[in-house]
């Protein structure tokens, strides 16, 4: 047989090989250890037909070994092949009943199992503890139960097997049966037992107050909460596994961390989720826990749960999370614009909504209209060179002519203008800035298109009007200027048209600009 150094010397020219020599080299090495392994056997053969080694190789001949299993593994083979003879042996000679495997298996297990009647008979006369636990809490009861191995059921009941003890999954022995007959002599066994519904309340919730009892005593000690236990799983992790949710949120309370990770990188919200601990799903990410965590198979949380109901409520957890980010990022970014803003008036109405922008546009507008609303004062007429003066004269309409037998018009909504002056100081509500239809003979072709003017820039365009025709001549001229645009191409004068029908109780626009 080749040596270990040899073998490693070979890898490089191995490794250089092609698949077909590769098998070749094998088929060779092979070879030569056969025939080297027959050799030695030849010369073994002949030092026994010789009555022994020559003296000096005595001490080159190696005792014949044996391999030998420990009494555990070897008591478990023998009762899963059901052989009585060998397991009455390995009882008498000492071994005890309750050895167990590496996963708390023991024989009286495996022939609830098999359901090997006569084994656990003999099994349970030799002393095996009726109520063993495997490492997920299941007694020999919930083996037969749950296999519907009926005299087996009976057998255990009588030797006083527990009806109630609860497995890790908090199910008890008649929660796993699905046979009738079974189930029915499990049922009766508990009504004459005078087990009654709060006792089996009682009997599920016991292993979470022993634990919450231990999670007590190591906070009055002092101990630390994240000490990791078995396969570096630490309490949190127990607790979210089976379900304890008053123990897990004492953890959380007094400051146990809920993304502490295992030696397989698992969570405690990846042993919930695996577990299907519905409940607490929420506690866990409430707390902190990474939806996203990944462990070192790079899994979630939710590539580890399997049941529907489990994966729903995690990826409802995650909706949540994400718009919460989404929601913050958004205020952040609110901040940061508040923060940089200079607080000047367009970036203020930038920010706000359209709404609030034509509210903002109206009042300004009602607030300009007020002050072109205002009688001019009493003061002599301006100089012939003031433009201004000369076009606030031109924006007020003449006074009526007594003797004129034309009909009285309405302004601002009254019939009659003897007393009342055109542009009241009360703003009127109904009235609508309009401009009257331009003749179509006028060569003011362009103003023609520009349907919506301002008081102000009417009033400029007044006064560039003015600038550019010669200067009136007569009297008459002067005292009465016209009031519609004529040959000069002057813009027209701006009107008060009151609406048709007077509606009091309807709420308009202060001031809508036509």
């Amino acid at each position: 047989m080749a040596e270990h150094l040899e073998l490693l010397a070979e890898m490089p020219l191995v490794g250089r090989m092609n698949a077909q020599e590769r098998l070749q080299h094998a088929q060779r090495r092979r070879a030569r250890q056969v025939k080297l392994w027959a050799q030695a056997e030849k010369e073994a053969q002949g030092m026994r037909g010789r009555g022994g080694p020559p003296p000096g190789e005595v001490a080159s001949i190696q005792p014949r070994r044996r391999v030998l299993f420990p009494p555990s593994v070897a008591l478990l083979e023998a009762a899963a092949r059901n052989d009585l003879e060998e397991v009455r042996q390995f009882l008498e000679s000492g071994v005890s009943p309750d050895l167990a495997n590496e996963d708390g298996l023991t024989a009286l297990h495996q022939s609830c199992i098999d359901d090997f009647r006569e084994m656990a008979q003999q099994l349970l006369d030799a002393g095996a503890t009726v109520n063993a636990r495997d490492s997920e809490g299941w007694t020999p009861l919930h083996a037969a139960a749950t296999c519907g191995h009926l005299q087996l059921v009976e057998l255990l009941i009588t030797r006083g097997a527990d009806l109630l003890a609860v497995n890790t999954d908090g199910n008890m022995p008649y929660d796993l049966c699905e046979d009738e007959q079974t189930l029915d002599c499990l049922e009766t066994a508990m009504a004459d037992g005078g087990i009654t519904q709060e006792g089996i309340e009682g009997a599920r919730a016991l292993p979470e107050l022993h634990m919450l009892d231990d999670v007590r005593s190591l906070l009055r000690t002092g101990a630390e909460l994240e000490a990791p236990g078995d396969h570096g799983a630490t309490l949190l992790h127990v607790a979210a596994a089976n379900g304890f949710g008053e123990v897990a949120a004492l953890l959380l309370e007094r400051g146990a961390s809920p993304r502490a990770r295992d030696l397989d990188g698992w969570e405690p919200l990846h042993a919930a989720a695996y577990w299907g601990q519905v409940h607490l799903l929420e506690l866990l990410v409430a707390h902190g826990a990474d939806l996203n965590a990944r462990s070192l198979m790079d899994e979630t949380p939710l590539d580890v749960s399997v049941d529907e109901e489990v994966r729903a409520k995690l990826l409802e957890l995650k909706h949540k999370h994400d718009a919460l980010l989404r929601a913050q990022g958004h205020q952040r970014s609110l901040l940061r614009r508040r923060t940089s803003s200079a607080g000047s008036r367009g970036k203020v109405v930038r920010r706000v909504s359209l709404t609030q922008r034509a509210s903002l546009y109206r009042k300004e507008h009602a607030q300009e209209a007020i002050v072109w609303q205002q009688p001019p004062p009493t003061s002599p007429a301006p100089p012939a060179d003031d433009e201004d003066g000369r076009t606030d004269a031109e924006l007020r309409p003449p006074p009526p002519e007594e003797d004129s037998p034309e009909p009285a018009r309405p302004h601002n909504g009254r019939v009659g203008g003897a007393a009342r002056h055109l542009y009241s100081k009360r703003l009127d509500r109904r009235v609508s800035y309009q401009l009257p239809a331009l003749d179509s003979a006028a060569p003011d072709g362009p103003h023609r298109a520009r349907a919506h003017h301002t008081l102000a820039e009417l009033k400029r365009q007044r006064a560039a009007a003015k600038l550019q025709r010669p200067l009136p001549e007569g009297p008459e001229d002067a005292e009465h200027p016209r009031a519609t645009s004529g040959a000069a191409g002057e813009p027209p004068l701006l009107k008060l048209t009151a609406p048709s029908e007077e509606t009091p109780a309807e709420k308009r626009p202060c001031c809508l600009l036509m």
